[in-house]
């Protein structure tokens, strides 16, 4: 009995013991190895080589190693294989670093490194170093927009692993090793993103065997000759970017429903002909950028499978033949450009419910009707531009309703008709340029809407960022870098037809010239101070020029010409500091031109064909621009006395004259007919001599 009982004890003695070393062995395992003492070193010996720009405002990753903690492993950027402890990757992108790293920088001693990340940093333009070679198991390189020059080394073909290269937005030529090398040396290479490097040379045609490829991106490389159409049509190709090649020709393939294709850019490349198609086959699309590629045709009717598309650029071809429809849903579509084609027909009608258009632009075409009462649906929109087609219709109130709408372009078309009275106060809240010109809009200058136009009236001149749109980020590459669309237009600014790549955000222009607005200027525009521009000419306004204009301080352009304005130009404008360019040509303006400050700039063209106006930069001189100012008496001076007019010398001349021959007749009557009381009176007390010629005078 009790040999059992001891067996049985014992038995379980030895299960509890195998537990614990189970539950030990589990818990070790858990414990991450610490960061090897040479990596450790060699990361803080790297980062001793560096200079942290402390003028960004950026974080750098490398600010708090060592104070975090003596494993490198838990530093920012750093990750270390889990069961060797080895540093495999090393992200330092974004961290504010300069200097340079040569062949000897202690980087290369982590030898174990599969992903090397250095993007947006400053590396004075230093060669990549040919010690790179050491870093044999790297999987991603991603040197982008680091500040490299020089050539490419050749060395970088050992690097056999690699599955991504990023060595775009640098001053970098990539001539020997070539295209040709990389595709033949590197192929497991599933990202290739060589974005504004000097690669001048063809796309070879083995660049196709990398069946793994699923970005490639070669804009601005100076690539010429015809691209390999097989490109198009890799299995796994997500991103094709060769856009800003202008000598690199080829044709849009046909494509299959498997193809997995995302983003598309050909801005700027030879593409003459036709899109396929088949173009609705590619379902995952979301970008579509073919902008100057030579493109005609119609629109093929299969876009309208392309539900997924949020930005689409056709613009600057000569797609044409009949009306743009998108048969279909493209709610998701942010960026419409549609400008300078060949387009006629109606307006597009696409903009349903749930619209997501941040920016239209269907400038320089043939679209004619009315606009689209739809647009009301895309609450999102922030720019607008119709110009330069057959919109005939009248000044669309009813877009006021739009909360983020920042520009409105509808020059030159026929809007017609009178602007009129805004319904509510919440019309156009943020509107901050508008561009009517040259159109038949008649009636008085829309006052009541510049009472509304709170974006107009003041602004944060701190905030110096670009129009952008809000909802649409679109990836760059692999390291996650996203950019926004920055928005663009293109407006007559200074009397020049000027293509803003940029708005700034508090940008701020009024364009109404080319009308039949009639009636006076505004006292009102002068509340809105935050104006750059303000283009009122060519149409039949009268009255005087407000002084209240002289608020607008950050005036750039004021042009009032071509219109019937009267009375003097005011004083007061010579305080527009920032004015550059001023035109008040083809009025009936009078009196002299103010001078001093801005006004000493201005040439004779700003002034021209104003009969009664006179003065500098004027021929014609002013009355009294060359006199002394009369001298007032002392008693008049002491009493501050002022005449309400001055006389002129041919005045005092003309007086002066009156009074002298007045005096010599009212002289001789006197004399002769009291001559002895003349005498008495003024030959009292003279020399004996002057009254003898007295007398022998009279005799």
């Amino acid at each position: 009995m009790s040999l059992s009982l001891s067996f049985v004890m014992f038995t379980q003695f030895l299960f509890l013991l195998s537990l614990l070393s189970l539950v030990s062995a589990g818990s070790f395992s858990s414990v991450q190895p610490l960061c090897h003492d040479d990596e450790s070193f060699a990361l803080l010996q790297f980062k001793e080589s560096l200079i942290v720009n402390q003028s960004t405002s950026t974080y750098s990753k490398i600010s708090l190693w060592m104070a975090q903690s003596s494993d490198c492993c838990t530093w920012d950027g750093i990750q270390c294989d889990e069961n060797t402890g080895h540093v495999i990757s090393l992200d330092l992108s974004n961290s504010s670093l300069y200097g340079s790293i040569n062949s000897s920088s202690s980087l290369f001693q982590l030898v174990h490194l599969q992903k090397l990340n250095l993007s947006i940093n400053n590396f004075n333009h230093s060669e990549i170093p040919v010690g790179v070679r050491w870093l044999s198991k790297l999987t991603h390189l991603d040197l982008s927009y680091s500040g490299f020059s020089g050539k490419i080394p050749s060395e970088i073909l050992q690097l056999s692993k690699l599955v991504s290269l990023n060595l775009a937005l640098n001053p970098l030529k990539l001539h020997k090793p070539d295209l040709r090398s990389i595709a033949e040396k590197l192929t497991n290479l599933e990202e290739l993103i060589l974005s504004e490097v000097d690669i001048s040379s063809t796309v070879p045609s083995i660049l196709a065997n990398l069946s793994s490829l699923t970005t490639i991106s070669l804009g601005d490389c100076g690539l010429h000759g015809e691209f390999p159409t097989r490109l198009f049509q890799l299995p796994n190709l997500k991103s094709l970017n060769v856009r800003f090649n202008p000598k690199l020709t080829g044709r849009v393939p046909e494509f299959n429903r498997s193809s997995p294709l995302e983003v598309l850019r050909l801005t700027g490349a030879n593409f003459p002909g036709k899109l396929p198609d088949s173009m609705g086959n590619l379902q995952s699309l979301y970008e579509l950028d073919v902008k100057s590629c030579n493109f005609s045709g119609p629109i093929p009717s299969s876009f309208a499978n392309l539900t997924k598309l949020m930005y689409l650029d056709l613009s600057a071809n000569i797609f044409n033949r009949g009306t743009l429809s998108w048969v279909g849903d493209l709610r998701n579509l942010s960026i419409l450009n549609l400008q300078y084609n060949n387009f006629h027909g109606r307006t597009p009608q696409i903009f349903m419910e749930g619209c997501k258009l941040g920016m239209i632009t269907l400038r320089q075409n043939h679209f004619e009707g009315l606009l689209p009462r739809s647009l009301a649906n895309c609450t999102m929109l922030e720019v607008l531009d119709i110009g330069n087609n057959h919109i005939i219709d009248i000044f669309p109130s009813w877009l006021g309703i739009l909360p983020e709408l920042r520009v409105l372009i509808l020059q030159s078309n026929r809007i017609h008709g009178f602007i009129g009275k805004p319904e509510t106060i919440q019309r156009f809240p943020k509107l901050q340029v508008i561009d009517v010109s040259n159109n038949n809009i008649s009636g008085k200058l829309p006052f009541e809407y510049f009472q509304i136009w709170k974006a107009m009236q003041s602004f944060d001149a701190s905030h110096l960022t670009y129009m952008q749109a809000n909802g649409l980020n679109l990836k760059t590459s692999s390291n996650g870098w996203l950019m926004a669309y920055i928005y663009s237009m293109t407006l007559t600014n200074k009397g020049i037809k000027t293509k803003y790549s940029r708005i700034q955000d508090f940008f701020v222009a009024i364009d109404l010239s080319g009308n039949n607005f009639e009636g006076e200027i505004p006292i009102i525009l002068g509340n809105l101070k935050a104006l750059h521009m303000l283009n009122l000419s060519n149409n039949v306004l009268t009255g005087f020029i407000p002084p209240s204009l002289a608020t607008l301080t950050n005036l750039e352009s004021l042009d009032l010409s071509q219109n019937m304005l009267v009375g003097e130009i005011p004083l007061q404008l010579t305080e527009l500091t920032f004015l550059a360019f001023l035109n008040l040509s083809h009025n009936n303006l009078t009196g002299p031109i103010p001078q001093g400050k801005q006004f000493l700039t201005f040439q004779n063209n700003s002034f021209y064909a104003n009969v009664e106006l006179c003065g500098s930069p004027l021929s014609k001189r002013c009355a009294n621009s060359e006199d002394p100012p009369t001298p007032t008496s002392n008693f008049e001076a002491k009493q501050g006395l002022e005449f309400p007019f001055e006389f002129g010398w041919k005045v005092v001349a003309m007086g002066y004259g009156c009074g002298f021959v007045v005096g010599v007749f009212v002289g001789q009557v006197i004399i002769t007919r009291k001559s002895g009381w003349f005498i008495k009176s003024f030959a009292i007390g003279r020399p004996t001599g002057r009254r003898v010629k007295w007398r022998r005078c009279q005799k």
